[in-house]
């Protein structure tokens, strides 16, 4: 066990019968970042996020939370949880939603003040059960940080935000990594990984894939976009050496190429016209992509 962990999986191995959700999994969760766990549908995010919280054992292996089984009380005081499927007191309104889990913590925030952190005060006396999907969800993020976690797990916190209110979660979310908590997020957006994330961690069929920051990420993966006005077409770049695919964008096409230098000088050799030439370098989504195949093959 690393002893400067928050929290840890160690050789984490757990089945559903005859289903192995994780096989022998290690995670670590360091203090002052946010770490992105990412994975297909099934690859055991889940399932390790329900090991550090203490709602499931391990059959093999360990799990820790700062320190200790994560079933002991001293250490779950420590966190926040948003989940992705919850059910609250639909009666109850929203201030009291948050001033009841607030309870549960030594020195939480104020019932105001984590309304005024999560942009929440307009929702203080509505009940619960009268908000939108959108508006519960900010509710959840609430009541996750009012207790002033150290470790904050966020299972696909944005899903059903609008683009204002996501942009708004995020900002908090940096400003509580800025000030010492950790953070973490299970997402489908990758954008919002790439965005957020200190380190990434992928899963596939219950193993780590591959773990490191954004830019370590991609350096995993070797092909790039070309993005141009050409009056070549997509089928004759297709069988060119070092494309692996050709889409068009409108009136551009984008190439995706594992050697773009020698990509881009047969295209500027075969039209004089080219125009608008831009070349990109992987985002998360084609890296999560091309690992994940790459794992699953």
């Amino acid at each position: 066990m690393n002893n400067d962990c928050l929290a840890e999986l160690s050789g984490a191995t757990k089945c559903f019968g005859r289903i192995t959700a994780l096989d022998g999994l290690d995670l670590q969760v360091m203090p002052g970042e946010l770490l992105a766990v990412l994975g297909p549908n099934g690859a055991g995010k889940t399932t390790a996020i329900n090991l550090l919280l203490g709602l499931d054992r391990p059959d093999k292996g360990s799990a820790r939370l700062f320190g200790h089984s994560p079933e002991l009380i001293e250490a779950r005081r420590k966190m926040g949880v948003m989940m992705q499927e919850v059910t609250l007191p639909p009666d109850l309104r929203v201030g009291e939603q948050i001033d009841l889990v607030a309870s549960y913590y030594r020195n939480p925030y104020s019932v105001d003040a984590a309304m005024e952190m999560t942009r929440t005060t307009s929702l203080a006396n509505r009940p619960y059960g009268k908000l939108s999907g959108g508006q519960k969800r900010q509710a959840q993020f609430a009541m996750a940080v009012c207790g002033r976690p150290k470790l904050l797990f966020l299972d696909e916190p944005t899903v059903g935000l609008d683009v204002q209110a996501r942009e708004l979660m995020w900002n908090t979310l940096r400003k509580l990594v800025s000030e010492g908590s950790s953070i973490v997020l299970t997402t489908h957006y990758l954008e919002e990984a790439e965005a957020l994330a200190n380190r990434v961690v992928v899963i596939v069929k219950g193993r780590v894939i591959a773990s490191g920051t954004v830019n370590e990420m991609r350096a995993l993966v070797v092909r790039k976009q070309i993005i141009c006005m050409t009056r070549l077409t997509p089928e004759e770049i297709k069988s060119w050496p070092g494309v692996g695919g050709v889409s068009r964008d409108r009136d551009r096409l984008v190439i995706t190429a594992t050697n773009t230098e020698t990509v881009t000088r047969r295209l500027l050799a075969r039209d004089g016209d080219l125009g608008e030439l831009e070349i990109r370098r992987a985002g998360l989504g084609e890296i999560f992509t091309e690992l994940t195949q790459e794992a699953a093959s």
